[in-house]
């Protein structure tokens, strides 16, 4: 048996928050692998008394309730047992299914008493309540994606829980259901930003696979999302290894500030970092950035003038960022913002598949690779 996991007061707070920010706790629970009763309690407890600790909170009555609950529990998984053990219909045509390839099915009803009609009604009826099953997984896949994934992701979902369907009869059933991803052929239009010209080559040169985990961080300029009346910036570092952001921050001014935040979330040693690579936007130029790469003996590598192919992987990231966390959005505040933001990163990380890590989450890929 594993170990219970432990979370810190400050993950506990941040999920209490999401979820007062308007996070159902379904959502919660899918995403960050927890139990609805854990985050109902810690709702509770935070709102009673401040703390965590259930058993600071649970008052006699409540565990007298608690131990009930798991005897009637206990009680209906013993009856359904002994319901599910009686033969009916149902048992019939599994025996037949099973053996039809062997004995005629005409025998094997008369055998255990039931019509040829009766058989092939309630055959009939499964395979249509199967469809039916398969068009709630297409349904639920979407809107656990948080309504971004296309037929191709959706397929390679299914597919993990061994339910084999065509992208043609995906979209058919995502067009009867009206679900329509995110992604639209929207441009976002470019804005004249202060260009870094020192005298820094480009060591990455294009060369985006094969990578160590740490080896090489990328970024791209700040990208801007709205807060109240206000243009707000985020900042992305990103693992090329397996596209994993390992560093973020959010904040009201588009300056080199935020990716000293950036660099301060990342919690691995910086010392494992051999490359930082960038664009040529002027918030990386900065003496406490250069400061931390000489430090950690990082080495510095920008993006040709004007060419952003040169940085691919980080300007993939931040469209999907744009179009995924931000588009259709709005912010109250920098607080609801960074707890989105943390919110989405952990889903990015840990949840979202990606095309070009084998439909796998970049924790997922990184944690295959490492065995």
């Amino acid at each position: 048996m594993g170990n219970k996991t432990s979370y810190s007061e400050e993950f506990k707070k941040q999920i209490v928050m999401l979820y007062k920010n308007g996070k159902s706790v379904i959502n919660l629970g899918q995403e960050y692998n927890l139990p609805k009763p854990t985050i109902y309690s810690w709702v509770k407890n935070y709102n009673n008394s401040g703390s965590f600790k259930s058993k600071d909170n649970r008052t006699l009555e409540e565990n007298e309730i608690i131990t009930l609950r798991k005897e009637l529990k206990d009680l209906k998984m013993e009856n359904d047992i002994f319901k599910a053990s009686r033969t009916d219909n149902g048992q019939k045509i599994t025996i037949i299914n099973n053996n039809k390839t062997k004995y005629s099915v005409r025998k094997i009803c008369k055998i255990l008493g039931l019509s040829k009609s009766t058989y092939y009604y309630q055959t009939n009826k499964c395979i249509n309540k199967q469809v039916n099953n398969y068009e709630q997984e297409i349904i639920s896949a979407f809107n656990k994606s948080r309504k971004i994934y296309g037929a191709r992701k959706i397929k390679v979902i299914l597919n993990r829980k061994d339910i084999i369907l065509s992208r043609r009869k995906i979209r058919f059933f995502m067009i009867k259901n009206n679900l329509v991803s995110k992604y639209t052929k929207l441009k976002y239009h470019n804005h004249k930003t202060t260009v870094n010209n020192n005298q820094i080559n480009n060591i990455l040169n294009r060369q985006f696979n094969n990578k160590k985990p740490n080896e090489v961080i990328v970024s791209d300029l700040i990208t801007y999302v709205q807060v109240g009346a206000k243009w707000h910036y985020i900042c992305l570092l990103i693992d090329l290894f397996n596209r994993e952001i390992i560093g973020y921050s959010a904040g009201p001014n588009k300056t080199s500030e935020l990716v000293q935040q950036a660099f301060h979330k990342i919690t691995r040693p910086l010392n494992q970092i051999t490359l930082f690579h960038t664009d040529r936007g002027n918030e990386f130029k900065n003496k406490i950035i250069d400061e931390i790469l000489i430090t950690f003996n990082i080495k510095r590598s920008l993006s040709n003038k004007g060419c952003p192919y040169d940085n691919a992987v980080a300007e993939t990231t931040y469209k999907i960022f744009k179009t995924e966390f931000i588009k259709g959005k709005k912010f109250k505040n920098l607080t609801q913002l960074k707890y989105e933001l943390f919110d989405f990163v952990h889903w990015y990380n840990n949840i979202r598949i990606h095309g070009s890590l084998n439909y796998l989450s970049p924790v997922t890929f990184r944690k295959q690779m490492s065995i």
